[in-house]
């Protein structure tokens, strides 16, 4: 087969897909005569193709699809009046500790952050397909184990979390806006979730509830970057591996 029918399949397929595609699933387009190596190729050329239009290919942890360039986006938004969803500065903290110091228990979340993690704020993420549990601590009460899902990784573009930016502090928290978050909008969320606002940080100075969380009154600064200072280390659990650590196939 010509190269150049090669990759009007291989476009035609992404460009039609309802999901990412793997290597494994644009070599079954061809019956596996073609190598991965030679799709590879031939992706990398596309993407040459297609980098001076509003649509690029990316690869991301579950495999290529093609979608549009972020400098796009203020376009599309008019074609979709509807406002994205919006999650509280909790939310936000809560994800970025998960993300970057994953696997992590409700206690080490709450030992960084230094207040009570409300469950409300983990169902959010879960029902956001965000988050999930990857195991269980060997320690009293077996805590559960939170990490990141391929579809976060999808959302945020990203191949694995080992692309994800060396932050610390409030960095990882502003580094999660690409998803098109607010911290700062004063909305509902519809979870029962809402914004820190300048009112809630009197409020936390306080020890009152926000976000539907306590202030523990002996806890450290709340960082996303730090360490947690939870005597139930990750040392003491059978780490799993990364998710989106592997190239797909």
């Amino acid at each position: 087969m010509m190269e150049t029918e090669v990759l009007r399949v291989l476009e035609t397929a992404l460009l039609c897909a309802d999901a990412p595609l793997t290597v494994t699933d644009l070599r079954s387009l061809f019956e596996d005569t073609i190598s991965g190596d030679d799709i590879r190729r031939h992706l990398a050329a596309l993407q040459l193709d297609w980098q001076e239009r509003g649509l690029e290919l990316v690869q991301l942890a579950s495999g290529w699809r093609f979608q549009s360039r972020p400098d796009m986006q203020r376009y599309l938004g008019r074609l979709s009046p509807e406002k994205p969803p919006r999650y509280s500065r909790a939310v936000l903290e809560t994800l970025a500790i998960i993300a970057w110091r994953q696997p992590v228990t409700r206690g080490d979340i709450e030992d960084i952050r230094g207040v009570t993690v409300s469950a409300q704020i983990i169902r959010t993420l879960e029902d956001r397909g965000w988050i999930e549990t990857l195991g269980y601590r060997d320690a009293p009460g077996r805590p559960a184990l939170l990490g990141t899902t391929r579809r976060f990784l999808e959302d945020l573009g990203l191949r694995a979390l080992d692309e994800l930016p060396a932050l610390e502090g409030d960095e990882a928290t502003e580094a999660l806006g690409v998803l098109a978050f607010d911290a700062q909008d004063g909305s509902d969320t519809g979870s029962g979730e809402r914004a820190a606002t300048g009112a809630d940080d009197a409020a936390v100075a306080e020890g009152e509830d926000v976000d539907g969380e306590t202030v523990r009154a002996d806890a450290p600064e709340p960082t996303p970057g730090e360490s947690a200072a939870s005597p139930e280390t990750d040392a003491d659990a059978d780490d799993p591996p990364a998710l989106g650590a592997r190239e797909p196939e």
